[in-house]
């Protein structure tokens, strides 16, 4: 990101006066935001940032004929890889992804039903982590680099992860990514808010845990311009979530493993 010397020396000024703190420098580093998610706002009149945003259990409603009413619409998963810093090597071999599409077919294979409608089953739809109410790449994991929060989130910290893969082969529908190669320079556009990984471990959708810690929503969901992914508190019965699930039809990916996915499809 270049600066002119303008801006250098109004930065410098702010400086000098306390006042150059994280809005100014959120403010430089989004100016190349290629996805459209914002910072963390700050309350009104001060620079701490706004109240977090809490639930009993967090889920996901996605609805499928808003998505597919789009095209090959992929806005939401350009904001989540720019976010989090998602590499793109280029090739299938060494693809990491936290949000992407695959076919109906392969999505919600055997699950047929009358009442879906045919447009559905040929378009792409979208997957990532399910954070299942019962996790079983939670149970695998060694040294505990993958658990699950009060609130149904399901965590990896890549830190603690020592790249065993269990926790990918455990889970049934294939959420996980794994960092076969330095993912630091293919990074297209860093975002300075979120860490980057290093070769060796695991990653994944973490239903942008660190920007529910600042009163954002997901970014997946800002970014969705047709409205298709909802995301509120399961437990909450005046939640749009729940009203969604109430009055519309639902599947989940695989509900006969028992691994309870608390991802919803609107059909």
């Amino acid at each position: 990101m270049s600066i002119d010397r303008r801006m250098f020396f109004r930065i410098a000024g702010l400086a000098s006066l306390g006042l150059a703190g994280k809005p100014v420098l959120e403010a430089l580093a989004y100016g190349e935001n290629p996805a459209g998610v914002k910072p963390a706002p700050a309350s009104p009149g001060s620079i701490q940032p706004a109240a977090p945003l809490v639930a009993r259990r967090w889920a996901m409603v996605v609805d499928l004929k808003k998505c597919i009413e789009q095209g090959d619409c992929k806005e939401c998963i350009a904001a989540c890889h720019f976010w989090h810093n998602v590499p793109d090597f280029g090739n299938p071999k060494d693809e990491v992804k936290w949000i992407w599409k695959e076919p109906f077919q392969h999505v919600f294979a055997g699950q047929e039903h009358e009442y879906i409608e045919d447009k559905l089953r040929h378009q792409p739809t979208l997957v990532f982590c399910n954070h299942c109410d019962n996790p079983p790449c939670v149970r695998v994991c060694p040294t505990k680099a993958t658990w699950k929060r009060e609130d149904g989130i399901v965590m990896m910290d890549e830190h603690r992860c020592i790249g065993c893969r269990y926790c990918v082969v455990a889970c049934p529908y294939g959420s996980r990514s794994f960092n076969w190669r330095d993912p630091r320079p293919f990074i297209k556009k860093l975002n300075p808010q979120y860490p980057t990984r290093t070769r060796g471990v695991v990653e994944k959708c973490d239903f942008c845990t660190e920007r529910l810690a600042e009163g954002q929503i997901p970014a997946c969901v800002e970014a969705c311009k047709a409205k298709a992914m909802i995301f509120g508190d399961l437990e909450s019965a005046d939640s749009e979530v729940r009203a969604l699930l109430r009055d519309r039809f639902a599947i989940r990916r695989k509900p006969e493993l028992g691994t309870n996915p608390e991802i919803y499809y609107l059909v």
